[in-house]
C-alpha cells in the first residue's frame, strides 16, 4: 500500500529561464537518489521563448537577431512539445517528482496537468478543455489558455504547465504556439467577467488544484527567492 504522498512547494517569484534549467537538473539528480522529496517550483519567467528537443526553428516567425529588440530570450530545451512563450503575468509549475513512486505513467500524468489547469479555469468560470489530438495543452474553444511540456527522466519529471493569468497577448504572434497553426491564444483575463484577485492568490490556487488532483496528503512551502544561491553549480 502506498504511503502518505508530501510535496514540497518552491515558491520563488522572477526567475531568469536558464536558473530555473539549471536548478531543475540539480533537483532531478537529488529526487533519482531521493534526496529530496516530490518538489514543485512555482514561478514567472522574464519573455523567454524555448523550443523543445524537436528543434522547430521554423515556428519562430521573426529572426533569432530581432529578438533582443523585443526584449526576449531564446533557448533551446529536452522537453517534449513545440515551440511556446513564457513571461510575466504567466504562472508557471515545474513539478520534480517521481511517476514511479506514484504509479502514474506519462500519459496520465499530462492528464493531470491538463486538468490542473481546467480546474483553475472553472473557479473563474471559465470552461477550458483539453486540447484534440496533436493539440497540446488546454483550450477555451479555439484559444489556447495554457501550455505543456514536460521531461521524464528515469521516471522523474521536470519542466511542466504555464497558465496565462494576464500576458502579454502580442508576444505570441512572433511564434506558431506549439506548432499549431490558425488558433489563438488567450488568457484568464480576457476570458473571465470576473475581477482577478493578485496573481500570487492565482498562483497559489494552481498549486492548490494541483497538490489536490496529484493526492498529496501534506503540503510544504519553501518561500525563499534567493533559493538559487543555495546551489554552486548554478550561482
Amino acid at each position: 500500500m502506498r504511503g502518505p504522498l508530501k510535496l514540497e512547494v518552491w515558491k520563488m517569484g522572477f526567475v531568469n529561464y536558464l536558473e530555473a534549467l539549471k536548478l531543475q537538473e540539480k533537483l532531478v539528480s537529488d529526487r533519482k537518489l531521493c534526496r529530496i522529496p516530490d518538489t514543485l517550483l512555482s514561478l514567472q519567467h522574464p519573455p523567454t521563448y524555448t523550443l523543445g528537443k524537436r528543434r522547430t526553428d521554423h515556428n519562430l516567425l521573426i529572426p533569432e537577431s530581432e529578438l533582443k529588440n523585443i526584449g526576449a530570450e531564446l533557448h533551446y530545451t529536452q522537453r517534449g512539445g513545440d515551440i511556446t512563450f513564457h513571461g510575466p503575468h504567466q504562472a508557471i509549475l515545474y513539478p520534480i517528482i517521481s511517476l514511479r513512486e506514484m504509479g502514474l505513467g506519462a500519459r496520465n500524468y499530462v492528464e493531470k496537468l491538463e486538468s490542473t489547469m481546467i480546474e483553475l479555469s472553472s473557479l473563474y468560470g471559465v470552461k477550458a478543455c483539453a486540447g484534440k489530438k496533436c493539440e497540446t495543452g488546454v483550450w477555451v474553444g479555439e484559444r489556447k489558455i495554457g501550455a505543456i511540456g514536460v521531461r521524464i527522466s528515469s521516471g522523474i519529471t521536470s519542466h511542466g504547465l504555464a497558465f496565462n493569468i494576464d500576458p502579454e497577448l502580442e508576444y505570441f504572434k512572433h511564434i506558431v504556439p506549439c506548432g499549431i497553426t490558425d488558433k489563438e491564444v488567450t488568457s484568464l483575463r480576457r476570458e473571465t467577467s470576473t475581477a482577478l484577485p493578485s496573481e500570487e492568490v492565482i498562483q497559489e490556487q494552481l498549486i492548490s488544484c494541483f497538490a489536490r488532483l496529484f493526492g498529496y496528503n501534506t503540503v510544504v512551502q519553501k518561500e525563499n527567492p534567493s533559493i538559487l544561491s543555495d546551489h554552486e553549480e548554478i550561482a
